[in-house]
């Protein structure tokens, strides 16, 4: 599931990005702006719910897990940026301008959370990848 969500939510982040940033330099397309980081906020929900599930598969934890520990952390301040954004939005208390300038504030936290899950993968996979040349290694030494 995350191998599906994953991409999807950063082709939305990309798209809402270029629209926010449309909307801070030529104060154009406010509605679709807006509504595009309320898809973005309720996709970074979603893939929330559905990590959380598997790391309590993997870990036995919804979250918080070692292995994942100071990404969870980092996810945390995602998810409050991006309600921070949703209760500005629904309650008034930010001007549109203010709201623009929180989503950039969530999406940046975004990113550094995504890049912390790309490395994680990443380094996953080099791991791996020596793996069966240990393997090979230790048993050629005996």
């Amino acid at each position: 599931m995350q191998g599906v969500l994953a991409p999807v939510q950063f082709i939305v982040f990309l798209a809402s990005l270029v629209l926010v940033m449309r909307y801070l330099l030529t104060g154009g397309g406010e509605t679709v702006a807006t509504a595009s980081i309320v898809v973005k906020t309720f996709v970074l929900y979603t893939i929330m719910v559905t990590g959380a599930i598997w790391e309590n598969k993997v870990f036995g934890r919804y979250l918080f897990a070692p292995a994942f520990y100071w990404e969870d952390m980092v996810s945390m301040l995602v998810i409050a940026l991006h309600t921070a954004y949703l209760v500005a939005l629904f309650s008034g208390a930010l001007d549109v301008h203010s709201q623009m300038l929180l989503a950039l504030a969530a999406y940046t936290t975004y990113v550094l959370n995504a890049t912390q899950f790309v490395m994680k993968l990443r380094a996953a996979r080099l791991e791996q990848a020596r793996w069966p040349t240990q393997t090979a290694s230790a048993l050629g030494a005996r």
